[in-house]
């Protein structure tokens, strides 16, 4: 895929919405329901044969019990069309019964497997999908799929069984009438292929529409500070009503367009219905048919248009269904750029080594600018390596290769002397812990927050990261303490706080690599100084790579890589540096106001 086409999709929010259904996930469903589906499609059709003997029944006990006055037929028949009906019944309760627990299971399964998928996926491969479509395709699309599920063996088989039954026992009673069914049926049956036909594509349009007002819904509520702070609620508002009205109007344009063939259906039963009173009178005034003829063929009637309904209904199910299995089968199909081998390697030294051996790398491979080149260094087991450079001089980009969350383009990255792609992405992230400089905190306490490094740690543990964190003081302060509550993101702490809560959550992993990634950006300097201070004790031993646009937060470090647009322009120690660096003498001339000496 080229990368005009990859960033096309991007802005759709709807990769793989242009290609043709991949449905091959549901292949995996079929075999663990097809047995409780077979037995709820058994009942079902039970249930149909049983709706369809009755209006027969119902025409034996007129033409034979009421027209002849015979008490004991009325009795019998009546009897027969009882236990038909309570049969019929029992059959509709066990279809029910096993119609929705196969619809639930597989609806829950489907969502867990496509979130599985989403998290085995690269962030190569979530960055074709917004957020919002990801939050549709989980939620809405897979209802949507459950739906349809949940119909098929309640009442899309049914349909059709009672619709071409009731013909079939029609015609029996009486050829010449059923004559009628020779027009009714094809007008029907060209309304119903011009509902899917011409349904479909707006349907795809209503989800994608859904994906936009999910993806302004998610913006919004995750800057909600920063709309407040510039006042920007009319924007917003009208950035929201704006896709909202489009949502409403594709959905009006479908619902539109689909309004027509329903009643067009009906239609076209109830003057089959009139045909059938009509020439049945007729036929009724010269002797040649019962009542209870014309009355059972006016019933199988209203039971065809019934079920031409209710198949109209399903197949408008159908094109939903459709759309969004669509949806769902692009992510499944999605295949994870970052190849995983089949028999990873184990290091043979667990010290924290990690080396940069040539490395080139770029987020589109397809022709993108590289964000790095020519990158080449070692850190030994317990070293702490600073990185510093200016914005975009790809610092983070650097850091996010060695746990693997893009792969190198060219070159390799190692850590303990393996190759990271030769290595189960599991078992080498086991070995890191990483504080990005986006801070994500999870609802729930700060204990459990702090523990998301180490789920087993004891409430010693927790408290001696939050310590060299610098974050015990302010949360012994409040009056849950540890067992204090966050809100969404932790909303409720400042972004020192969240700062600091995020490298204990680090910390206490003990982890062979530790990377910092421009981690104390919110934090004063005299807090940073003493987290340096704290961290020097806590961290012995660790591989520890400190990533800052702040010189001081660099220069006590052993070793110092300066980048500058993506290539290393010096790699040394603070004092190296400010001899031989000229980009790292300009930034200690701007930040600290000093001539380097």
């Amino acid at each position: 895929m080229g990368l005009k086409r990859r960033m096309d999709l991007r802005r759709m929010g709807s990769p793989g919405d242009e290609v043709d259904p991949i449905f091959a996930f549901l292949k995996k469903y079929i075999p663990k329901y097809w047995k409780l589906f077979c037995l709820a499609v058994a009942c079902l059709t039970v249930e149909a044969i049983c709706d369809l003997l009755q209006p027969t029944i119902m025409a034996r006990i007129i033409d034979h019990g009421v027209a002849t006055r015979r008490l004991d037929s009325v009795l019998r028949l009546g009897g027969l069309m009882l236990t038909v009906t309570a049969l019929g019944a029992a059959a509709a309760v066990g279809r029910n019964i096993l119609s929705s627990r196969v619809s639930q299971r597989f609806g829950t399964e489907l969502r867990s497997d496509l979130f599985r998928q989403i998290q085995s996926l690269s962030l190569e491969n979530l960055n074709r999908f917004e957020t919002g479509s990801l939050v549709t395709r989980l939620t809405n699309d897979v209802t949507q799929v459950q739906n349809l599920v949940n119909g098929l063996m309640r009442i899309f088989v049914k349909a059709p069984l009672v619709c071409v039954g009731s013909i079939a026992m029609a015609t029996l009673l009486n050829p010449h009438l059923a004559l009628i069914f020779i027009v009714v049926v094809p007008v029907i049956g060209s309304l119903m292929f011009l509902n899917v036909r011409i349904g479909y594509p707006f349907f795809r349009k209503v989800q994608r529409m859904i994906d936009g007002l999910n993806s302004v819904i998610r913006e919004y509520l995750s800057g909600v500070r920063v709309v407040k702070a510039f006042n920007r609620f009319e924007y917003e508002t009208e950035r929201f009503d704006r896709a909202n009205r489009e949502l409403a109007g594709v959905t009006t344009a479908a619902t539109r367009v689909m309004a027509f063939f329903t009643p067009g259906i009906t239609l076209t039963v109830n003057l089959g219905i009139i045909a059938v009173l009509w020439l049945g009178g007729l036929r009724v005034s010269g002797g040649q048919m019962p009542v209870g003829q014309v009355m059972a063929f006016v019933n199988y009637l209203i039971q065809i248009l019934g079920s031409l309904m209710t198949i109209s209904f399903v197949f408008n199910m159908l094109v939903r269904a459709r759309a969004s299995g669509e949806r769902i089968g692009a992510v499944m199909a999605e295949r994870n750029t970052m190849a995983v081998p089949e028999r990873p390697l184990r290091p043979t030294e667990g010290g924290g080594r990690v080396e940069f051996d040539r490395v080139a790398f770029a987020y589109h491979r397809d022709g993108g600018e590289p964000v790095l080149r020519e990158i080449s260094f070692g850190a030994a087991p317990g070293e702490t390596v600073g990185i510093i450079g200016s914005t975009g001089s790809g610092k983070s980009s650097l850091v996010g290769l060695i746990p693997r969350f893009y792969d190198v383009t060219a070159g390799a990255v190692r850590v303990d002397g393996v190759d990271v792609r030769e290595m189960a992405p599991e078992q080498l992230r086991e070995r890191i812990a990483m504080v990005p400089q986006q801070n994500v905190l999870f609802s729930g306490t700060i204990l459990e927050n702090i523990r998301w490094g180490k789920p087993d740690a004891s409430a010693a543990e927790v408290e001696a990261a939050a310590r060299a964190a610098q974050a015990h003081e302010f949360i012994a302060a409040m009056p849950e303490g540890y067992q204090t509550v966050l809100g969404q993101g932790g909303i409720n702490l400042s972004g020192g706080q969240k700062q600091r809560i995020a490298i204990a959550r680090a910390l206490v992993k003990r982890p062979s690599l530790l990377i910092l990634d421009d981690s104390t950006s919110a934090v004063d300097m005299a807090t940073e100084a003493r987290i340096r201070a704290a961290m020097k004790q806590y961290v012995r031993g660790m591989t520890c790579f400190l990533i800052s646009q702040r010189i001081v937060s660099v220069m006590s470090a052993d070793r110092i890589i300066v980048l500058d647009n993506g290539v290393v322009a010096g790699m040394g120690s603070h004092e190296q540096l400010l001899e031989s660096c000229p980009v790292y003498q300009d930034i200690y001339r701007s930040q600290l106001g000093k001539e380097a000496v």
